[in-house]
């Protein structure tokens, strides 16, 4: 087994990837979520690697150390199904099994749907697999939220853009200490009142949570210097496409998965309110059929596998453990 993670490029479908890789065995693909990088894995790399798998995570498209293409458009869930595709067959492999958190989430659904044939398994963190288009269309989130419902908020050019790369160890201390568990009440969707800016909703913590480190935010900080006054704007390119990644997808509504599936959620985490405990049991039931376990973390946030590193691998390897029995 290889003792330390390592990293390289390889592009794909025209994008240089960044990617972070350990061990040996079938393959397994890490694909984190908003606003992170692969460094959101770091505590499942050697677990996994000891156990017997390759355990490969990217920084996405637009993301961190990976190329940012200019295109707004070129942020799709297809475009993005694609890269995972083709980096499977980059790295000399068949098949894989794909997890995904956050944004990656519904990387991993979509392409456990549309490419079974390169998917041993899927597990989603966070956000459960709302089929075909990955995340609801924005009307939506207008006719519940508001104008000020981040998501919304985020279609704005440039506007957010230039929020979050302004002190970007401060937007990491901010974002990642907002969705953390551990605190009271119910977790809210994130709205952005009339006249505020977005990080005027989150305001710098106190103190970091115990899961994160001084340390953990200069690696996040350093991932994303590469891209300057830019650095946010490809990850904002994503939720850019929700409403074009739901008209593309249309001709594969009413597909399920057909590969094993685990999900994998903070009892805290904001994505609770937002989709509702019927509709996650709704869909989880209806587009992953062949779901292996549905695991709810007790005063966990959005960040289920930083906050939860010893869980979420457990859960994993159990997962993983069954594909291969």
């Amino acid at each position: 087994m290889d003792n330390a993670v390592e990293h390289s490029h390889v592009e794909v479908n025209g994008v240089r990837l960044h990617i972070a890789e350990q061990g040996e065995g079938p393959l397994v693909l890490l694909l984190h979520g908003f606003p992170e990088s692969w460094y959101s894995w770091r505590h499942q790399f050697a677990p996994l690697a000891a156990a017997g798998y390759r355990v490969v995570a990217p920084d996405q498209r637009g993301y961190a150390r990976s190329e940012q293409p200019a295109d707004a458009d070129a942020y799709t869930l297809l475009h993005l199904v694609g890269d995972v595709t083709a980096l499977i067959h980059a790295l000399g492999e068949e098949r894989a099994v794909v997890v995904g958190h956050d944004w990656g989430a519904p990387v991993a659904w979509t392409t456990a749907l549309l490419r079974p044939d390169l998917v041993r398994g899927v597990a989603g963190l966070s956000v459960p697999p709302l089929l075909p288009g990955g995340l609801p269309p924005l009307r939506q989130a207008r006719e519940n939220y508001g104008e000020g419902f981040y998501q919304i908020y985020f279609q704005q050019p440039g506007v957010a853009d230039a929020e979050l790369a302004e002190d970007v160890r401060s937007t990491f201390r901010r974002i990642l200490g907002r969705g953390s568990g551990g605190g009271s009440g119910r977790p809210r969707p994130w709205v952005v009142p009339a006249g505020q800016r977005l990080l005027d909703t989150v305001p710098e913590p106190e103190h970091l949570p115990d899961w994160l480190t001084k340390d953990d935010i200069e690696a996040f900080a350093a991932d994303y210097a590469g891209h300057g006054g830019d650095a946010f704007t490809g990850p904002l390119n994503w939720y850019r496409n929700i409403d074009r990644n739901n008209e593309l997808l249309a001709p594969f509504g009413g597909l399920a998965i057909t590969v094993p599936a685990l999900y994998v959620v903070g009892e805290q985490d904001m994505v609770n309110a937002l989709v509702g405990p019927d509709r996650m049991r709704a869909a989880l039931e209806r587009f992953a059929p062949r779901l292996h376990r549905h695991v709810t973390l007790p005063g966990t946030g959005h960040w289920t596998q930083q906050e939860r590193p010893a869980e979420v691998t457990a859960a994993l390897l159990d997962f993983l453990g069954q594909l291969d029995g």
